[in-house]
């Protein structure tokens, strides 16, 4: 009877317990509603590498093998093994995962071969190509297995995601400057309302196309800036600004309703389709590619928002604007030009490719703190951003 009396309580006291907490928000309280994730974390940088994972990007040789081996047995080994199975059964006899081991290169299959005698140590680490996805082997968000099968779907329906670079000639009533002073205004409202990176990609890419498909008046422009950062919202966010909140910040200049109106009419010209790839999924890509940290992280997307502002940048495809925007940020911040085989392999792009994309982004650079649509500028000139705005531009590149 008592034990009875006890369970009476204690699902009483749970009961009660439930009612004080009341109407609480479960996904902040525990963090998992990210509102100002740290800007491209899903890039690896260097401090993310291990000291496994940095050995396992460099190529295999005869010598770096007996290195290994030498570390895992102990005692010095007068006959390093020179084969992939005698490397592979050192590591079986310490009980160590075959993942963990370096991955021979396929230059180092035919030194040992004996068809080849050449030392891969002869040759730079630069100009090999690096497995970019062994540090993410083990997690299941990376989705290693089939990752470049995606890149290579976004690569085929990039253009999908593409204007007609003299769509503004089509426009009666508003130009280019008037575009990109509504892209310079909707940047700091992104940055207001602390979106995700994402977003505001989005967002650029569904006014360029419904402006390429639907005339627009003056008055309406910053109408359909909104409601595409909402459209944008909706897809990528976990939680999404209020329609009066837009009414808010574009100074009640429109209604609830037309912006309602407007997003009907936005959703319905564009067919519903929202899952473009734009330039911020590659740059993901090509900045793991890269090696990159979180200074050139930043400087990449820098470029990259300047590139948004840009009408002219229209000409350019997503994909090869974030191939040059990475090229570019390593040149600015190597003082040299700086583009490595692993780099030209997952962009598919050379440097005589990106080059000419890549001098348009040094002049932005340039020309990024003058003016009156300084932005990004002033964004990217906050310890927020690393103050990468004020790196000195790739000047080399302009040589």
């Amino acid at each position: 009877m008592e034990r009875v009396d006890e369970n009476i309580r204690a699902i009483s006291k749970q009961s009660t317990g439930i009612r004080e907490m009341g109407n609480r928000r479960a996904l902040r309280d525990i963090e998992n509603l990210v509102r100002a994730p740290l800007p491209y974390a899903c890039t690896v940088t260097k401090k993310q590498l291990t000291e496994k994972n940095v050995a396992s990007h460099r190529p295999m040789t005869r010598r770096f093998a007996a290195s290994l081996a030498q570390k895992e047995q102990g005692p010095p080994v007068v006959n390093p093994p020179t084969s992939v199975s005698s490397v592979a059964t050192s590591h079986e006899a310490d009980h160590k995962s075959i993942s963990d081991s370096p991955i021979p290169m396929v230059e180092e299959l035919e030194d040992m071969s004996g068809e080849s005698e050449v030392e891969m140590e002869d040759v730079s680490e630069d100009n090999s190509l690096l497995d970019i996805d062994s540090a993410d082997a083990k997690d299941p968000l990376k989705v290693v297995d089939y990752v470049e099968e995606i890149y290579k779907t976004y690569r085929n329906i990039e253009e999908t995601s593409c204007v007609d670079p003299e769509y503004m000639a089509m426009q009666p009533d508003i130009n280019e400057r008037m575009r990109a002073i509504l892209i310079d205004w909707l940047i700091e409202v992104h940055y207001k309302f602390e979106l995700m990176d994402e977003t505001l990609y989005l967002t650029v890419n569904i006014i360029d196309r419904f402006l390429e498909r639907e005339s627009v008046p003056r008055k309406k422009l910053q109408l359909v800036g909104v409601t595409a950062m909402l459209l944008a919202c909706k897809y990528e966010e976990v939680t999404v600004p209020v329609v009066e909140d837009l009414v808010l910040i574009s100074d009640h200049a429109y209604t609830r309703q037309e912006i309602l109106d407007m997003e009907w009419l936005m959703v319905k010209t564009l067919q519903f389709n929202m899952s473009v790839p734009t330039p911020y999924v590659f740059m993901k890509r090509f900045l793991q590619a890269a090696q990159s940290d979180r200074q050139m992280e930043l400087l990449t997307f820098f470029l990259m928002e300047l590139c948004l502002v840009d009408y002219n940048m229209l000409r350019y495809r997503p994909s090869l604007l974030a191939a040059a925007a990475t090229y570019t940020a390593q040149c600015s911040l190597k003082g040299c030009k700086f583009w490595t085989k692993t780099c030209q392999f997952h962009s598919t792009y050379s440097e005589d490719q990106l080059i000419e994309c890549s001098r348009l982004m040094v002049d932005l650079h340039q020309k990024a703190g003058t003016g009156k649509l300084t932005g990004v500028h002033r964004k990217y000139s906050t310890y927020k951003y690393g103050c990468a705005a004020k790196s000195e531009p790739a000047l080399i590149l302009l040589e």
